[in-house]
């Protein structure tokens, strides 16, 4: 078997019905497998992945194990060649694995690949491409200097901001969100860290890849990462897991250090996770008081694009949930670059604007490409998959 996906889920159940609608055009003619293990999810999520996709192998935990631990549960089962490590809250391109598995053949001391990692405006995401966060590096990044002068070698390695999106690139540390490994690096190398419960352990991995000899590579191929939708960033479970992740990195790579080295870094730490525990708080305290954000005070603007069909189930949907919206019956045969083509008032003030696509009508990769040809902070992705009636955004899910 070539390829082996691996997705652990949580309490995301749409996010991953679309993540693996992805995978089914993505995956044809790969001898491949999708191996689900759910965390113990309390929405439904088991239940609505056997009645919609009976033939992917779906692994129940009864405990939620972490990321580390459920993914390494799927691994052990797995069979393929090569394996793929997926977060739920993205979707791919139909070329990317194709083009992913044949880079990775062709590079035999690749040990492991990730991509272009879109945000739901059609930019890249940074975290696409990272340096090994060493004392210097994390020093730089924490103290803002990695965000004052991006494309220097030294100050901008977090994040590796002055390699080019547009080829192949040799990069330190692959994202999580897709991690393409070969098998026989893992064999060499072992499996996740489970100390790490979320965060923390792609790093690791990767870290890991290198000091064994391997290679880790960047890829300009294209998918769309929602980024923590299977996540609760405003808890404080969150903010305890994430710091706690770099605490354990820190100590296990560097902690032979001096601790005129290590303590000035540890301290950065604690007092990132004392910050953002005040932010978060504060933030909680204005919503008690009254106050709204944005998004809150001024819901999107809708605009749906696809075929008859589809845009009058969305209608129907709008109108059943009060969505200020508009509908243009088109396909990818008539209008190949989308909304990007179409004569569309996409400015509308303070609120945000989302194009939905149907999925049917256009494919994944055109939906990726009509946004990341002209980013906007203010206009954002949307997808309508017909088969399960749903809307799905980075800002909510509409059914």
């Amino acid at each position: 078997m070539k390829l082996s996906v691996i997705i652990v889920n949580y309490n995301v159940k749409y996010y991953i019905a679309q993540c693996i609608e992805s995978l089914q055009r993505a995956l044809q003619g790969i001898d491949s497998e999708v191996i689900v293990i759910d965390n113990h999810s309390q929405d439904g999520s088991c239940e609505y992945l056997k009645e919609h996709f009976p033939q992917l192998t779906l692994i129940e935990n009864i405990h939620n194990l972490g990321f580390a631990r459920a993914n390494n549960i799927g691994i052990r089962q797995s069979q393929g060649e090569y394996v793929l490590l997926l977060n739920p809250d993205t979707f791919v391109a139909e070329t990317t694995l194709q083009e992913t598995l044949l880079f990775m053949d062709q590079h035999p001391q690749a040990g492991g690949l990730g991509v272009k990692m879109l945000n739901s405006d059609g930019s890249c995401a940074k975290e696409s491409r990272r340096g090994i966060p060493t004392p210097a590096t994390s020093f730089y990044k924490m103290s803002g200097l990695c965000s004052h002068y991006p494309q220097n070698r030294h100050f901008g390695k977090y994040y590796m901001s002055y390699l080019p999106w547009d080829s192949p690139q040799r990069i330190e540390i692959i994202s999580g969100a897709f991690c393409l490994l070969r098998r026989k690096a893992l064999d060499q190398i072992g499996l996740l860290d489970e100390d790490f419960f979320m965060y923390g352990e792609d790093i690791d991995l990767s870290y890991r890849l290198l000091k064994a000899g391997w290679e880790n590579w960047y890829y300009p191929a294209t998918i769309l990462h929602y980024k923590g939708e299977s996540t609760y960033k405003s808890s404080f479970k969150y903010i305890h897991v994430f710091y706690q992740a770099m605490l354990i990195f820190f100590k296990k790579h560097y902690g032979q250090l001096s601790l005129l080295v290590t303590l000035p870094v540890q301290m950065a730490i604690y007092a990132k996770a004392f910050t953002a525990l005040v932010c978060m708080m504060s933030g909680r305290m204005k919503k008690s008081l009254g106050f709204t954000d944005q998004n809150t005070a001024c819901p999107p603007y809708y605009i749906f694009i696809g075929g008859k069909e589809a845009t009058e189930r969305c209608r129907k949907i709008a109108f059943r949930h009060g969505l200020e919206a508009e509908f243009i019956a088109a396909t990818e045969d008539d209008c190949p670059d989308g909304h990007s083509q179409l004569s569309l008032n996409l400015n509308h003030g303070n609120r945000m604007t989302i194009v939905v696509y149907d999925t049917d009508s256009f494919r994944f990769q055109t939906i990726l490409r009509c946004f990341h040809m002209s980013p906007d902070p203010h206009v954002r992705m949307g997808t309508f998959v017909n088969r399960h009636d749903t809307i799905i955004t980075h800002y909510e899910i509409i059914r």
